[in-house]
């Protein structure tokens, strides 16, 4: 279950669709960096946003992910339906709620936050489209799950094809007004990633219907909730979700308090978002990799072999992002150049493209580490951990960007403090903590 062959089997799908959804991100950024600054910074801030929200229902399918995993490892496949079905009913109904919250919250929340009216104007109407996302993108991520925590990852390739295709099509299609439609500009974009995600979810569902073994696993066999294993993932989930939606709240700050700096600091750092997204891809296929592994193995009783996996998936996604890493080090502005004809815009970028080069490899080790922790059900240590470090973090942040302003690129060398505490304290817990009592 843990040779090299194995890990590198579950997580090259996952890679290729990490690839495709981020072909979606630089394409946004790549349209939007040619329309103007003001949309290329706004889609930072209102992306982020999103991001964060969708970190609630994402939090919740790790839980779906982490007990289909185990229940997968001991063998237990009927087990595995009420877990998958509940957890389309708990998301669906989440993110209803969190809509409509949305439509009231979004434009008292952005115009307290944000201080250009340009940067205010811009972000709300890329989220008074987006936010429609949030019931298909809340369901395509249990589907994620399920796959994920059965180790079948080879149809999440080509749902994020279909995305990406799908994105890309109406991307250019509504930004820039082609083929008779009307130029959206931004919220075009938005529109665009919409679709995208409601067609994946179709192709997800009828694809499931058909090929997704229903019989073995009791797939959709259940309509109603069943409070009990609602209540199972939950006690997994919600430390995940607070976790993983503190932490991109978190990095909204990290935007806004850019914001403050400027409109050309804000259009940087989000071509350096792009860039360190899509630098990540190795290392965050490799951490979801690592979550499901750990759950399997310890379903399978091989507790033993845990921190041995964790370690060796370090070394193969340091070893996969070095390349990437030199690269973007050597020709940072070919790299800028992708997201903007603006010479000006360009030189300002290379800085940050740099730190994030370097960021990355930090990250890799960090993010496999507590992507481990978690699939072990230490969701609550992994928890406290990520407050303790987003603390440093933002008083990281908030001194060199706010209190006693410095260049970009020095504010971006937070990552560096954020990922060394979060993968430090999490490893240490891992060969010390009582993790291997966890009962789920």
């Amino acid at each position: 279950m843990n040779s090299t062959k194995n890990i590198l089997k579950i997580s090259y799908p996952i890679i290729l669709t990490l690839i495709a959804q981020n072909i979606i991100n630089v394409t946004d950024t790549a349209f939007l960096g040619r329309v103007s600054e003001v949309a290329l910074g706004a889609s930072a801030i209102a992306g982020v946003f999103y991001f964060a929200i969708y970190m609630i229902g994402f939090g919740f399918s790790q839980g779906v992910q982490i007990l289909i995993g185990r229940r997968n490892g001991e063998e237990k496949y009927q087990q595995i339906g009420p877990i998958f079905n509940n957890g389309l009913l708990f998301n669906a109904i989440l993110a209803v709620l969190l809509f409509g919250a949305s439509v009231y919250g979004i434009p008292h929340l952005m115009h307290r936050l944000v201080s250009s009216e340009h940067i205010y104007d811009a972000a709300v109407r890329y989220l008074n489209w987006r936010i429609y996302g949030y019931i298909f993108i809340f369901l395509n991520v249990i589907f994620r799950g399920f796959y994920v925590g059965i180790t079948q990852t080879r149809i999440l390739t080509t749902s994020a094809i279909i995305t990406a295709v799908t994105n890309i099509l109406f991307d250019y299609v509504l930004i820039f007004g082609k083929f008779g439609f009307p130029e959206l500009g931004i919220e075009g974009a938005a529109i665009a990633s919409v679709i995208a995600e409601a067609v994946t979810l179709f192709y997800l569902f009828f694809h499931t219907l058909i090929y997704g073994n229903l019989k073995k696993y009791g797939l959709f066999s259940t309509i109603k909730i069943d409070f009990k294993t609602i209540g199972l993932i939950l006690n997994l989930s919600v430390f995940i979700m607070f976790q993983f939606f503190i932490s991109i709240s978190t990095w909204f700050l990290f935007f806004i308090f850019i914001e403050r700096m400027g409109e050309r600091p804000l259009a940087v750092t989000n071509i350096g978002r792009s860039m360190y997204v899509l630098l990540m891809i190795p290392a965050s296929a490799l951490s979801t990799t690592a979550s499901t592994l750990v759950s399997n193995m310890i379903g399978a009783g091989q507790e033993e072999e845990v921190v041995k996996t964790i370690n060796k998936i370090i070394r193969i996604a340091l070893l996969l992002v070095s390349p990437l890493l030199i690269l973007t080090l050597i020709f940072p502005e070919l790299f800028a150049h992708i997201y903007t004809d603006n010479h000006d815009l360009i030189l300002a970028s290379v800085p940050v493209i740099r730190v994030v080069s370097f960021a990355v490899a930090f990250f890799a080790a960090s993010n496999v580490i507590i992507n481990g922790l978690s699939g072990t059900g230490s969701t609550q240590t992994a928890f406290f951990i990520e407050i303790i470090t987003l603390i440093f973090y933002i008083s990281y942040v908030y001194y060199t960007a706010i209190y006693n302003r410095q260049e970009v690129w020095v504010v971006w060398m937070s990552e560096f403090v954020y990922w060394t505490l979060n993968g430090g304290l999490g490893y240490l817990f891992l060969k010390k903590g009582n993790w291997r009592e966890n009962e789920i």
